[in-house]
């Protein structure tokens, strides 16, 4: 079965916990993620699914959106409400006016430290292995862009926000130096994605949703149409005989009359088989082959991780 399956993640579970659950449920194997959640965070996870899987290259830059809750008054460990406190909780009103101010001096490409509680490594150990060991964590200042980040409104020490930011960007990062340029400290309360590049909430799907309609329905009904993947690429609709050299690699003339450099080749409406390279003219040569069977996404049952 080959899919993107958008899930709308819960607290407490990992993304890789995630993918177990779906590899279980639909009793596939190759299934990812297109992006990592902390535990803490909820919301937009998607999942590409057998021979897609090959996607994930096209997603390791992806703009995403969140909206959260900054705790003023006191730090943690982990940047987050997880962790310990690492002082005194102060009692802070910090004012719309004031937190408006400062959230708009961190818009733009920065230098951003990561959480010492993070999967960065360090000489090929992950970070927050070396920080539950109490060790020092030496991660360097890294550049990342906050392309929107707006306080929607305070309540007391909570201040709830949204921001739009590229790859790389830790939030939980942004609410530590939040609170420390404030003087009294700050952690990430709580965390929402909405949208990972062109996955939305409106695409998304509990796991109990899923696992709902698996004894209703064909599961690939609640896959996102992959006719909208990557928009930027133009949609091409390839012969049968076309379809076949590019499923066996081959270079093939093809419709197409955009002058894009590369294209989304499909067999019919769902069956995406290949993203294609434009050689010269109408003549593409695949870069990815994506197609096993023809008719694969079309199948019913199904599952992942």
């Amino acid at each position: 079965m080959n899919g993107v399956l958008v899930i709308d993640k819960a607290a407490g579970l990992t993304s890789h916990d995630v993918v177990s659950r779906v590899r279980r449920l639909l009793g596939q194997r190759s299934v990812g993620h297109l992006g990592t959640l902390d535990p803490l965070a909820t919301g937009v996870l998607p999942l590409v699914l057998g021979s897609l899987t090959r996607l994930a290259q096209f997603y390791t830059s992806s703009e995403k959106t969140y909206e959260g809750v900054i705790r003023f008054g006191f730090a943690t460990d982990t940047y987050d409400t997880e962790g310990e406190p690492t002082g005194a909780a102060q009692e802070v009103e910090p004012s719309l006016q004031v937190l408006g101010k400062l959230a708009a001096s961190f818009v733009g490409v920065i230098e951003q430290l990561p959480p010492p509680f993070s999967a960065k490594k360090i000489h090929g150990v992950p970070a927050y292995k070396l920080a539950r060991q109490h060790k020092q964590v030496g991660l360097k200042p890294v550049q990342v862009e906050i392309k929107e980040l707006e306080i929607l409104g305070v309540e007391g020490a909570r201040a709830r926000f949204r921001a739009r930011v590229g790859s790389g960007t830790y939030m939980r990062s942004v609410a530590h130096e939040m609170g420390q340029q404030l003087g009294c400290g700050g952690h990430l309360e709580s965390l929402r994605r909405t949208a990972v590049a062109e996955f939305g909430m409106g695409d998304a799907h509990s796991l109990e949703e899923v696992e709902a309609a698996i004894e209703k329905f064909p599961v690939s009904e609640l896959f996102f149409h992959p006719r909208k993947l990557l928009p930027h690429l133009p949609s091409v609709t390839a012969t049968e005989d076309a379809a076949a050299f590019i499923r066996t690699g081959r270079a093939v003339n093809l419709p197409d009359m955009s002058r894009a450099r590369q294209v989304k080749v499909f067999s019919g409406q769902k069956d995406l088989i290949a993203i294609a390279t434009r050689v010269a003219g109408t003549l593409f040569r695949p870069k990815i082959v994506l197609a096993g069977e023809p008719g694969a996404l079309d199948g019913g049952g199904g599952g992942h991780s």
